[in-house]
């Protein structure tokens, strides 16, 4: 399929899920991982689909793309677990970084800000050894000290559910994330508005989007079928 009509297939199915779900009052942000291809793929992608919000997760090719591509009006995502040697070198250049998975990040993130950094705080209620975010029982004691951080602002939770989950198990894992969000959003922090969920790819962004998803990353439904790529999101 061309990338219009994977698009359109995308589009659709968010917006099926949406009605299904009945969770919020506004439509689920498509992000489009493009971490797979060069500045040529991706202006392409950007220009038949109309797809503006891009993902990255390597830090010299999200700069060297943001550079060739400056004459479009893209909203930059920076997807990736990002090394504190790095934060340096790239957080000042994106709109919106979805790792925020330490307090020794969130440290430097404050030091090497120029301006209010846009943040996802990186949650890994499922356990897995194999991913990085704060475990349940640590985000109390993370919070104080991240509301006193005037250069990080954490507008939401980013999740990323096992590979190998059966629907039963996603459903549980994005409804507990979802529940989470609206208890933190509750609390009224100054910097912290908790009002945003980045969960779901490809695999099982329709079932993200049913449990209260408002950003989905979607890559390989967007490349592999074109022949573009693999394994994106």
């Amino acid at each position: 399929m061309s990338f219009q009509q994977q698009a359109r297939l995308v589009r659709s199915q968010v917006g099926l899920a949406e009605a299904r779900g009945h969770k919020r009052e506004r439509g689920s942000q498509i992000i489009a991982v493009t971490k797979y291809v060069d500045a040529v793929v991706t202006r392409k992608l950007v220009e038949e689909t109309g797809f503006y919000h891009l993902g990255e997760n390597r830090v010299p090719q999200f700069l060297a793309k943001k550079e060739e591509l400056a004459d479009l009006p893209i909203t930059w995502h920076f997807i990736g677990n990002l090394q504190r040697r790095k934060v340096k070198d790239v957080i000042n250049e994106l709109d919106y970084f979805h790792a925020l998975d330490s307090l020794s990040l969130a440290r430097e993130i404050q030091k090497r800000a120029k301006k209010m950094i846009t943040c996802f705080l990186q949650v890994n209620l499922s356990r897995e050894e194999s991913k990085h975010g704060f475990y349940l029982e640590e985000l109390e004691e993370a919070l104080k000290e991240l509301e006193n951080l005037d250069k990080v602002r954490i507008i939401g939770l980013m999740t990323m559910a096992p590979a190998d989950a059966n629907p039963d198990d996603l459903a549980a894992l994005f409804e507990a994330t979802y529940s989470l969000q609206q208890n933190l959003s509750q609390r009224n922090y100054p910097t912290m508005p908790f009002t945003e969920l980045s969960m779901g790819m490809s695999s099982d962004y329709q079932v993200a989007v049913e449990h209260g998803a408002t950003f989905v990353r979607i890559g390989s439904l967007l490349f592999e079928e074109s022949g573009k790529g693999n394994n994106h999101g």
